[in-house]
């Protein structure tokens, strides 16, 4: 009897997906269109973050979004009430984006017509660190009432992500959320990360993180005021 054979499956479905990011930012890189994948747990306040960003920003530079979600449209109606233009990604039970959907969703939006566009991808701190989608950089949010233990729990969503935006802190007087220890949770794990601490809310601490955003966004495509 012939020795059965093991497949990775997943690693090859990995391997593949990164190949087709890696391949998908140099395209970004030659259109000059600046992708920010935003990754959080539901309810961690994506979309009110985004919407504030946007606000900041649409005077400046030309914005798009594709939302994901599995299966819903409620948050690209409120992207496209607030008059940027907005692709909806249904996952169909997918829990996380991956680089061929991001590829569509660049080709239905026509990314060269923009100089930033926001992925705001599904509601999960697992799966979607997990898939390279092909963004310029990655950013995630962690809410106030999620607990300053999401670092231990959720290791490499906070490894790959080169922003964090610690969001809702109005409530912080509300709760036993440490920023000290998150923040020590995260110089062991990703010590170059860098961390935002903003109530999308109340719009208090929101110029740091637009400043990130502006500044990445120009040195990627060569854009000065």
């Amino acid at each position: 009897m012939n020795d059965i054979k093991l497949i990775e499956v997943k690693e090859e479905i990995l391997s593949d997906n990164d190949a087709a990011a890696s391949e998908l930012r140099k395209k970004l890189a030659e259109e000059k269109t600046f992708v920010v994948n935003l990754m959080s747990s539901p309810g961690a306040g994506k979309t009110t973050l985004l919407l504030q960003t946007i606000a900041a920003l649409k005077e400046r530079f030309r914005i798009g979004v594709i939302e994901a979600d599995i299966d819903s449209m409620v948050d690209a109606e409120k992207i496209r009430n607030a008059g940027v233009a907005c692709v909806q990604l249904k996952t169909g039970g997918f829990c996380h984006l991956d680089s061929q959907m991001v590829k569509q969703g660049l080709a239905a939006l026509d990314s060269p017509a923009f100089d930033i566009v926001f992925l705001e991808n599904v509601g999960n701190l697992v799966c979607p660190a997990e898939f390279d989608t092909g963004a310029v950089k990655n950013a995630m949010i962690l809410s106030v009432p999620e607990g300053d233990d999401k670092p231990l729990k959720y290791p490499l969503m906070f490894s790959t992500s080169d922003a964090l935006v610690v969001n809702k802190t109005d409530m912080l007087c509300l709760s036993d959320f440490d920023i000290d220890i998150l923040r020590g949770h995260i110089g062991r794990l990703n010590p170059g990360m860098k961390i935002f601490e903003v109530s999308a809310k109340t719009g208090e601490g929101m110029e740091g993180w637009v400043q990130w955003i502006v500044e990445q966004a120009s040195a990627f495509i060569g854009k000065t005021d």
